[in-house]
């Protein structure tokens, strides 16, 4: 297995009070970013709450937005939610753009049918005018 969790396919988890000291926080300061709905760690059956390392680099990222930049919680929460919805669109184009690729490939003038063309009748007829 390899040491490195980065590197691992693997992800691990820590209990709070590893993933508070490993985010250099208080495990007060998770449950609060828990509560309100900044990091959103996995929940044991019995509802213990367990962090990813993708979990403790977002605590760091909260912790860095806060006291560096001094973004309020309100504010940390929306950068979080914009770069979720960054990354969402970013997964969907790559797979849109793999789809057209695998459609491209597969491409074949010869299986498209001609154009069809229409044999309907058009009738014109001018207005009735009046006549004085």
């Amino acid at each position: 297995m390899n040491s490195d969790p980065k590197k691992s396919n693997e992800t691990q988890y820590f209990l709070i009070s590893v993933a508070a000291q490993l985010a250099g926080m208080h495990a007060q300061t998770l449950r609060t970013y828990d509560r309100l709905g900044l990091v959103s760690p996995q929940r044991t059956s019995g509802g213990g709450r367990r962090y990813s390392d993708r979990d403790v680099e977002l605590l760091r990222e909260v912790q860095r937005l806060s006291q560096d930049e001094g973004v309020n919680l309100a504010g940390i929460k929306r950068i979080i939610e914009l770069t979720n919805q960054v990354e969402g669109l970013q997964q969907r184009v790559a797979e849109l753009a793999a789809e057209v690729e695998r459609l491209r490939a597969g491409y074949r003038p010869e299986q498209l049918s001609p154009p069809q063309r229409s044999t309907a009748l058009v009738v014109w007829q001018p207005r009735n005018r009046r006549r004085t």
